[in-house]
């Protein structure tokens, strides 16, 4: 076997094989085969960057990934779909979204659009909608959105809080998304409240405080908006490290509006992300291509706000780690769609259509520090998407047209 001609892998190494069809499992195998191209993502079982696997078949044994390789030489199985030459992608891992929320923006959005740049002054909007919303109202809505990203292809999806911005409504919000996805992250520090309009330390104190105190018990991460207008290069470090003490690991909202300290904090504390990344600095770049920080790239915000696009072929060029998602949120990039995300960083970022993919799977999945998603290979979570199409290409080639088909999440059909 070479890693440009596959002809099946079975479970790695530490991890006991899957025996699919085993009568000491009661779980139920599916293979799913004549795959025109299957995305694994991992060089060593199919062509290129992506691990490409040209009419190829893979096994779901309860929810992982037991078995891939050409479609010839497939296992028996419990059951069996013939894809009928569709293409194969792992499930998008969106790693960052913003999605306990309630009201609507419209208003915004259409005066902006009118020539009012985008402020983070919007987002007390939010707040206010927010706090005044009962949790089934923030509940019914994050699982609209959900559902409507995982229609999409999305299988892993990070949340945040950050419009509630008082101990209790922060607290409530990541108790909501906690009940529906891993990945949740405190963001209290997304502007300083209202109330604190004239005593920014003293938020800070709250959000490394008490706010700290009722939030960690429901998050996984930490974030700030280090940008003018939001927190200064101290202040963010502060509340940063108070959730690093928490047992919290940083991300940072970087560089989106202008240049300034976001991204060299970030790399600093050892962030698992960098996100937005517009206003780079040849140093920015340099400490992004050296660390583990990932560059996480937000085009929907881009799009929705008429801004300059982030230079993700200056970032690649350099060797940093790319991910794309989408930013999902009321104010600058109400859009759930990783596809179209894809179509624009290949249009205007400067990222070939498989960069793009890898980007919006297995580099999401770098972002959230994750190895079991993002890979369709034995062992990984049975998260994919069957796309209506012969090769990922087209979800940059086609942009707009609703090419998933169908999806996985944990072996299950969704």
């Amino acid at each position: 076997m070479t890693p440009n001609t596959p002809t099946g892998a079975g479970a790695p190494a530490g991890r006991p094989a899957a025996t699919p069809g085993s009568a000491h499992s009661a779980r139920t195998t599916t293979a799913i085969t004549h795959i025109s191209t299957l995305v694994t993502n991992d060089p060593s079982l199919g062509e290129g960057p992506l691990g490409l696997i040209q009419d190829a078949a893979l096994v779901i044994d309860g929810d992982r990934i037991a078995w891939v390789g050409v479609t010839s030489k497939a296992p028996a199985t419990d059951s069996h779909l013939d894809a009928a030459g569709q293409a194969v992608i792992p499930g998008f891992v969106d790693s960052h979204s913003h999605l306990v929320f309630a009201g609507d923006r419209t208003a915004e959005f259409s005066a902006r659009m009118s020539g009012r740049p985008y402020t983070a002054g919007g987002i007390r909007t939010t707040v206010a909608a927010t706090r005044a919303a009962s949790d089934e109202q923030l509940e019914a809505n994050l699982l609209r959105y959900l559902r409507e990203a995982a229609r999409q292809g999305t299988t892993t999806l990070e949340t945040k809080s950050g419009y509630g911005l008082t101990p209790h409504d922060e607290a409530r919000a990541l108790r909501v998304a906690a009940a529906h996805t891993e990945e949740t992250t405190f963001l209290g520090a997304h502007i300083v409240a209202p109330e604190f309009a004239d005593d920014p330390a003293g938020y800070v104190d709250l959000v490394t405080g008490p706010m700290l105190d009722a939030c960690a018990p429901y998050a996984r991460w930490v974030d700030v908006f280090c940008e003018k207008g939001a927190f200064d290069r101290d202040q963010a470090h502060a509340i940063l490290s108070a959730g690093k003490a928490r047992g919290l690991t940083p991300r940072v909202h970087a560089n989106q509006l202008t240049y300034g300290p976001g991204v060299q904090l970030a790399v600093e504390l050892d962030a698992a992300s960098a996100d937005h990344c517009t206003h780079l600095t040849d140093a920015d770049v340099d400490a992004l291509a050296s660390g583990d920080t990932v560059a996480t790239l937000l085009p929907g915000a881009e799009f929705s706000t008429r801004a300059k696009w982030p230079d993700a072929r200056r970032l690649l060029d350099a060797g940093a780690t790319v991910a794309l998602s989408t930013d999902c949120n009321p104010g600058s990039s109400f859009t759930s769609s990783m596809p179209f995300c894809i179509a624009l960083a290949v249009r205007d970022m400067g990222m070939t259509p498989d960069e793009a993919v890898w980007a919006a799977t297995a580099g999401g999945a770098r972002a959230l520090r994750r190895d079991d998603v993002g890979y369709l290979r034995p062992g990984s979570r049975a998260d994919l998407a069957l796309l209506d199409a012969p090769s990922p290409v087209h979800l940059a080639y086609r942009p707009g047209v609703p090419l998933v088909t169908a999806v996985w999440r944990g072996g299950q059909r969704v």
